[in-house]
Order: C-alpha cells, then sequence, then structure tokens
C-alpha cells in the first residue's frame, strides 16, 4: 500500500511543486548550455566562450582575455543541480513516493532534455494527488440544511 502525505504536510505540496517546476526548467537550460559548452571546448573546434576578453565570444581553449563563460556555465550548472536535488527531495519526501521516483527525478537534471518530461509527468502526477487529498478532506456542503 502506497504512502500518503502527512495530513499537516498538504498544505506545503503546491509551494514544493512550484519549487520543484522552476528548479527543473533552470537546471535543464543549464545542462543545455553545458552540452553546448562541451561540443565547442572537447570537439575539434577547442574553443571556449568568453565575454568582454579580446578575441571576440569563441576563443580557443586557454586563450581567453575575458571572463571566462564557460566555466561559469560548468560552476553555474553544479550548485544549480543541487538545488534541483534538494527540491527534488523536498517534493518527494511531501508526497512520501518510493525511492524510484526521487532516482528518476534526480536523473532528470544529468541527461539532457530529460528534466523537462520529467518535470511534466511529476508535476502533473503531484497535482493529481493533491487534489484529490484536498477533495477528501474538505468537507462537502450538499444535502446540508441551509
Amino acid at each position: 500500500m502506497p504512502l500518503k502525505p502527512r495530513q499537516r504536510d498538504i498544505p506545503k505540496i503546491p509551494g514544493a511543486v512550484r519549487f520543484y517546476k522552476i528548479s527543473a526548467y533552470v537546471t535543464g537550460v543549464m545542462l543545455l548550455l553545458l552540452i553546448f559548452e562541451m561540443l565547442f571546448k572537447y570537439t575539434p573546434l577547442q574553443l571556449e566562450m568568453q565575454l568582454g576578453g579580446q578575441g571576440g565570444f569563441l576563443v580557443p581553449v586557454d586563450s581567453t582575455t575575458g571572463f571566462n563563460l564557460s566555466t561559469a556555465i560548468l560552476i553555474a550548472h553544479g550548485w544549480l543541480y543541487v538545488v534541483y536535488l534538494f527540491a527534488d527531495f523536498r517534493l518527494w519526501s511531501l508526497m512520501r513516493w518510493p525511492f524510484s521516483r526521487f532516482f528518476l527525478i534526480a536523473l532528470g537534471g544529468v541527461v539532457p532534455l530529460l528534466s523537462f518530461f520529467v518535470e511534466s509527468h511529476m508535476t502533473k502526477l503531484a497535482t493529481r494527488q493533491y487534489e484529490a487529498l484536498t477533495a477528501e478532506t474538505t468537507p462537502t456542503t450538499e444535502g446540508a440544511p441551509a
């Protein structure tokens, strides 16, 4: 029998879903930027991205004279993935889902484009479960004397 969210946690679910949704989109976009950065740097192109330096936006590896945007993307994705994992853990623990679902959501932040699909599915699932929980805990006024 699957576990249901605790009664005291039900009001926290919409905020957790919103936080997860935002972090999933941000992480997905950063992962796509990271893929482009890796393609520029580790293919025969051997280019890095820079801002404000000599030589334009794309320069040969290890010759940046401005702000190294390639390194910034690497660092930003790493830290934003940590935020994504926190959002994943918060949603997973409030919903009391099985560990396999936590693992699937976590994969969304490391497999390109997967975060967008996983986010869509998990958001719909959490919203449906939340609506069912609020429907069963909200007393109905049908048949009550006026």
